[in-house]
């Protein structure tokens, strides 16, 4: 037979009636000519797309499957779904073999060997490999989230982040770590756990060369190179660098502390407080210092501690220059020459400059005495107090005079002391005497 060619397609058949079936199913308009949706008014060239256009407005699904019952607007897509039951992957990468169901997916995935991003975002011009992660990308600057949980009412802009969230409600975690057994809802965060076991950190910063197990965390890092922060408070408005930094400082302003201790039932506002408070109760001292072997139950009071060492005191008063090892010492200090007070005893009014003394103080009122002598049981309300009377037993007086060598156990008793070479008179007597003159 002589076959016969279409005018309007690159197509051959085998008879003038299969011709003319074919020209009637793709009828070709002219370019002025179309073929109009008459729901939406999209133009169409040949009519068979008109047609097919048309089962979107109509809800119409006429191909099934035969296995699952899944329907579909077109035979092509169910010719690709029948793939998923037959597991059948026509196509293959010819860089790293990897296979794919549809042609379209594998010239997406090639992009990642090319790095090609076609599609760009009018709004931020950030780029993307395939146009369905761009209409995603662009919900986030339209805030529009489609997709709603059938459960709790959460809404998404993106079907897969809702499939992830569903399996909440399950506890579905279908994907296992081969070496530890912990599970995940989502198989990148099983990539990512993957990095703890293998050491691997693949991502790394291109200013100091430090690298990361996951790009977020890269993302964060970066953020301290560019001084960038993009989180603010509604509050007060300070900014942070990440979400999660900001949602920890929101609980300064709410007073919420949602991590509570199972022993003593006190609370704190992040759980690595928490984490550092049990450590009172099992005793566990995870950190040493290098010169004296001094161990601490977190690392900060460790790095406090080294300055005993290195004699490095980078907090300085403003008013007198007086130097500190840290910085709620310098705070403290700054509350005598500003004469503030903020702490008041809730009994007798008294006020103080910092909080231990507050809760010294309060010992009068209560009797409590915690801390005792382990040679005769004698108990003081204070821990100064004790290693005073310590030295009754031990005899030891470390405080000298430099006039006449006489010592003392005690500091006070030295100052007194040292007013009989000054001839000073005692405070007290001091203030007697301006009283007197007022008075006068």
């Amino acid at each position: 037979f002589e076959r016969q060619e279409c005018s309007f397609h690159t197509r051959f058949c085998l008879t003038g009636t299969s011709l003319l079936y074919h020209f009637t199913v793709y009828s070709v308009q002219t370019e002025d000519e179309t073929f109009d949706c008459d729901v939406c008014g999209e133009k169409f060239h040949v009519k068979l797309n008109l047609r097919r256009h048309m089962r979107v407005h109509f809800e119409e699904k006429p191909f099934g499957c035969d296995v699952c019952g899944t329907r579909y607007r077109f035979r092509s897509k169910l010719k690709i779904h029948m793939r998923v039951h037959t597991g059948e992957k026509l196509f293959g990468c010819d860089v790293c073999g990897k296979r794919f169901k549809e042609k379209a997916d594998l010239t997406i995935h090639t992009r990642v060997h090319t790095g090609e991003k076609p599609f760009s975002c009018d709004v931020c011009e950030k780029r993307f490999k395939d146009k369905a992660t761009l209409r995603n990308h662009m919900r986030v600057h339209t805030g529009e989230k489609p997709f709603g949980c059938g459960v709790c009412g959460k809404r998404f802009n993106n079907k897969p982040n809702l499939n992830t969230h569903m399996k909440v409600h399950t506890g579905e975690k279908p994907y296992g770590c081969d070496v530890c057994g912990k599970r995940y809802y989502r198989s990148s965060n099983l990539r990512g756990h993957m990095r703890v076991h293998t050491g691997e950190k693949p991502y790394s910063c291109d200013v100091c060369g430090k690298r990361f197990k996951y790009t977020s965390t890269l993302t964060i890092h970066m953020r301290a190179h560019t001084g960038e922060k993009p989180f603010g408070c509604e509050v007060c408005g300070k900014s942070f660098k990440d979400k999660p930094s900001l949602s920890r400082h929101r609980r300064i302003h709410t007073g919420e502390k949602p991590f509570g201790c199972d022993i003593c039932e006190k609370r704190f506002n992040v759980k690595s407080k928490l984490n550092i408070h049990m450590r009172v109760h099992t005793g566990e001292k995870p950190f040493a210092c290098e010169i004296c072997e001094k161990r601490f139950n977190d690392k900060l009071n460790l790095k406090t501690h080294m300055r005993v060492h290195t004699g490095e005191k980078p907090f300085g008063c403003d008013v007198c220059g007086k130097r500190f090892t840290v910085n709620d010492s310098l705070k403290k200090h700054v509350r005598i020459h500003t004469e503030e007070k903020p702490f008041a005893c809730d009994i007798c009014g008294k006020r103080f400059n910092d909080k231990p003394n507050l809760k010294t103080h309060m010992r009068v009122h209560t009797g409590e005495k915690p801390f005792s002598c382990d040679i005769c049981g004698k108990r003081f309300s204070t821990n100064d107090s004790l290693k005073n009377h310590i030295r009754v037993h031990t005899g030891e007086n470390p405080f000298g005079c430099e006039m006449c060598g006489k010592r003392f156990k005690v500091k006070s008793k030295l100052n007194i002391h040292l007013r009989g070479h000054t001839e000073e008179k005692p405070r007290v007597a001091v203030i007697h005497v301006e009283k007197d003159l007022k008075i006068s």
